[in-house]
């Protein structure tokens, strides 16, 4: 099913109404979606549906997809990302049927007697020219899966505090069988079910540096956002899976797990030895432990920056140390928003602010080696700011790789 020219164009000029009335399409497609297919409940993030940020992030592929239907190449990290999400949770080829019959009655909808029959077939074309893509590239991971495509049973053995609001759930297969080797940085997918919900999955970077028979993944508490009145404080929008996690899932639990999966990496397969500078803020530390512990672990003598902004306790700290005190290649550069009196500068901390590379020693940024690789993990408004710094710079773009954890992608200023 071929697009012509004449459709391309067809399908273009409708982009700009679509995009005008994306909150509305976004609205109809996943209400009448659901509402006829509950079971697909299952594979969406409850919280994203509500606060609009999955069905907003989906028109947006399509729609982006279709404005650059003729050259695609710069498309392709962002579908990358969203072939891996879509295995990590199970999704298949039979989905895509669903999905295109309801978005694009969604479309009809918005653009009532525009969505001729000639626009309809070129839309439809337009979508299953992307579905395929996506199709091909997933079958592509499946492959490389092997046996293990869905979910897998595993039991916590152990939860450890790594700081007061993250905590390290250490996964055994209750299969006892050998675990495959990732990358680091990929994620896997958890999914439990939720009191009064449908099942719920959620992506959790794995913190650790590959071994056979465990995964470790490390979870931050999500209280939601303070709300205070003139009686006490409160919270909405709290967390829902990070929380049972948390909260819930003592040693011998036992949950499903998804193979790993994720675009955000470092090739473990590729011996360059240029500098890596990992930025990271929060949670955001927790792909950064991975990176760290498989390249001293198998390049010691490559150089490593660390850079981290946490507001009182910074995760793995003991384990930073060590890993500093015994690796002249690996150095840490700490900022910290609230001093305490255990804090002690140059030791627990370097910086008693929020980020700032401009005021981290230019040597330990590595901006003079034109191959450095920067991997930034944090908020997204964190991420945008440490990649504004270091394009000023002159780092390019291809050198630096984000994990983003909320659903979207990240806006970039041109």
């Amino acid at each position: 099913m071929s697009i012509t020219y004449a459709q391309t164009k067809l399908v273009k000029d409708t982009v700009p109404a679509l995009r005008e009335h994306g909150e509305r399409i976004s609205s109809i497609f996943y209400k009448t979606m659901l509402a006829e297919h509950p079971e697909l409940e299952d594979y969406f993030n409850s919280v994203n549906q509500k606060n609009g940020r999955q069905p907003r992030a989906l028109t947006a592929v399509i729609l982006n997809f279709a404005a650059n239907i003729n050259h695609l190449s710069e498309l392709i990290p962002k579908l990358e990302r969203m072939c891996n999400k879509h295995c990590s949770l199970g999704i298949k080829p039979e989905h895509y049927e669903i999905v295109g019959k309801y978005l694009l009655q969604a479309f009809a909808e918005v653009l009532g007697p525009v969505m001729t029959p000639q626009v309809m077939d070129a839309w439809t074309k337009a979508y299953w020219m992307l579905a395929k893509m996506l199709i091909g590239r997933e079958a592509q991971l499946y492959k490389d899966f092997d046996s293990w495509t869905f979910w897998r049973k595993f039991k916590v053995d152990r939860v450890v505090p790594e700081s007061d609001n993250i905590y390290s759930f250490y996964l055994v297969p209750q299969d006892g069988k050998r675990l495959p080797k990732y990358l680091p940085g990929q994620y896997v997918s958890v999914q439990i079910q939720v009191p009064g919900a449908h099942l719920q999955s959620r992506q959790y970077s794995l913190s650790d540096a590959w071994t056979g028979d465990h995964y470790r993944i490390s979870v931050k508490r999500d209280e939601g956002s303070k709300y205070a009145n003139s009686v006490s404080k409160s919270y909405f929008n709290p967390g829902v899976m990070s929380n049972i996690l948390i909260g819930q899932m003592t040693v011998g639990t036992v949950i499903n797990v998804s193979h790993p999966a994720g675009e955000f990496f470092l090739d473990s397969n590729n011996t360059s030895n240029v500098p890596l500078v990992l930025i990271s803020a929060g949670v955001g530390v927790t792909p950064m432990v991975a990176i760290a512990n498989s390249v001293l672990e198998t390049q010691p003598g490559r150089q490593i920056s660390w850079i981290h902004g946490s507001r009182r306790v910074v995760p793995f700290e003991e384990h930073i140390a060590k890993l500093r005190s015994r690796n002249r290649n690996f150095r840490t550069s700490v900022f910290k928003t609230a001093i305490t009196g255990s804090d002690t500068l140059g030791v627990t901390y370097n910086f008693g602010c929020r980020m700032d590379l401009s005021m981290v020693d230019q040597e330990d940024l590595f901006l003079q080696h034109g191959g450095t690789e920067y991997y930034i993990c944090g908020p997204e408004q964190f991420m945008l700011d440490q990649t504004e710094y270091l394009r000023s710079k002159g780092v390019s773009q291809t050198r630096m790789k984000y994990e983003v954890f909320s659903t979207g992608d990240l806006a970039f200023k041109k």
